[in-house]
């Protein structure tokens, strides 16, 4: 199979993670570079070799040069998806794009259009798609082993700390320069219960707000940042306990620590957390986005589901019970418990062999398989290589601005078929 050479649209953690997957499964190459930062970019130049001609401070500067490799990885701010990837899929390149497509339901559709009038391949990282747990439990239901899907309750358990660190002191805390949550966070989960039921819903309802991360549920004493603060031990969002206590494990210092500072020592984190957002109480931010959420989907058969997404738990997988009408499926994630109506038997199933479900463990075994399915569909021509496409990556972000628009107006709301 061809190498595919790849230019890299920003080198942060979710960029970086889908290169180094690309480079150390050989069948990719990073042969341009576009970050902003400096610091980034020399060290994503120096990491995978790329010349210092095809270094470049952004995505237009890159763009100027023409094509400059097979794909691209767009993975830059949530606000800043349309015009790289618009104008890279102009130029011929296929697309590796993070999600969310966009925030907003125009640039999604700019994009989409883009992917189609260049015939290009355009791959959002919708990676929960991927896992073999996701590809065990889609052969249980599309093989009919529980009958017709009539009902699924699914939960994201996001994690109190992840919360804390992505969500009320990270850069998705608010809606004016990210998205809401249930787009940044769980545009996974919609799409994944799309894919499980192989449509979208007809009607939406959601409720949901932000509850707790806020001044009205400040503890007495507490300080504005946490290296100063008398009840920081008593607090479950310490950022002293949550970021001093990653130093030495790899993984944790790979993420989230990355994210606040390069620094591997107790002072150096300290001064990041004297200095920078992260070291802020959760509740002297200035957040907005909800911590907790649900979603109901009715669906013209009449099967329904409903998605809840919550900061007040462990950081976890997923976890999903689906009910057909001969059998009933739960799942944790990892494994599959199957029971059969008909014999009233039950098989396990534990298709995931312990992969993690946060970034850092790369989702589960997700971004691995989608960077290299996209590889190699790039590769070959193979589109069915790929599990969605801009068309269903476009339904389900419809889906998703359909349950904001029911959350923040107290609405069911139909969506058009």
């Amino acid at each position: 199979m061809p190498e595919v050479t790849l230019a890299l649209v920003g080198a942060g953690q979710r960029g970086m993670t889908y290169a180094r997957h690309a480079v150390a499964s050989g069948a990719g190459r990073v042969t341009a570079v576009a970050e902003p930062d400096p610091a980034r970019r020399a060290a994503a130049v120096a990491e995978f070799g790329v010349a210092p001609d095809r270094a470049y401070p952004g995505w237009a500067e890159l763009a100027a040069a023409g094509r400059t490799a097979d794909a691209a990885i767009v993975a830059t701010q949530d606000r800043q998806h349309r015009d790289p990837a618009v104008r890279l899929a102009d130029l011929g390149h296929h697309l590796l794009l993070e999600k969310p497509m966009a925030t907003n339901e125009a640039e999604a559709v700019d994009i989409a259009d883009a992917a189609e009038r260049n015939g290009i391949l355009l791959a959002v990282c919708h990676v929960l798609r991927y896992t073999p747990y996701t590809e065990a439990l889609k052969r249980v239901v599309d093989e009919g082993r529980i009958g017709r899907l009539i009902s699924v309750e699914h939960l994201e358990p996001v994690g109190w700390w992840h919360q804390a660190h992505s969500f009320v002191r990270g850069n998705w805390r608010r809606q004016d320069t990210s998205a809401p949550m249930l787009l940044t966070k769980s545009c996974h989960d919609v799409d994944w219960l799309m894919h499980l039921f192989g449509r979208a819903p007809a009607r939406v309802a959601s409720f949901g707000s932000l509850s707790h991360f806020r001044a009205a549920d400040r503890p007495a004493g507490a300080a504005a940042r946490c290296v100063d603060c008398p009840v920081e031990q008593s607090c479950p969002y310490s950022a002293k306990r949550l970021y001093l206590d990653c130093l030495g494990d790899p993984a944790r210092e790979s993420w989230p620590l990355s994210v606040v500072t390069d620094a591997r020592d107790k002072a150096g984190v300290l001064q990041a957390l004297r200095t920078g957002p992260y070291g802020r109480c959760v509740y002297d931010c200035d957040n907005d986005v909800v911590d907790h959420q649900v979603v109901s989907m009715e669906f013209a058969d009449g099967a329904t589901c409903s998605f809840t997404m919550s900061a007040f738990t462990p950081m976890d997988h997923r976890k999903t019970r689906l009910m057909g009408t001969t059998g009933f499926v739960e799942g944790d994630g990892s494994t599959l418990r199957i029971v059969d109506f008909l014999t009233g038997r039950e098989q396990v199933l534990d298709p995931l062999t312990g992969a993690g479900p946060s970034a850092g463990d790369g989702h589960g075994g997700g971004d691995e398989a989608l960077t290299d399915a996209f590889l190699t569909a790039v590769a070959t021509g193979d589109r069915d290589l790929l599990h969605t496409d801009a068309a269903r990556s476009l339904a389900s972000h419809r889906v998703v601005w359909a349950a904001e628009r029911a959350r923040t107006t107290g609405t069911v709301v139909t969506l058009q078929g």
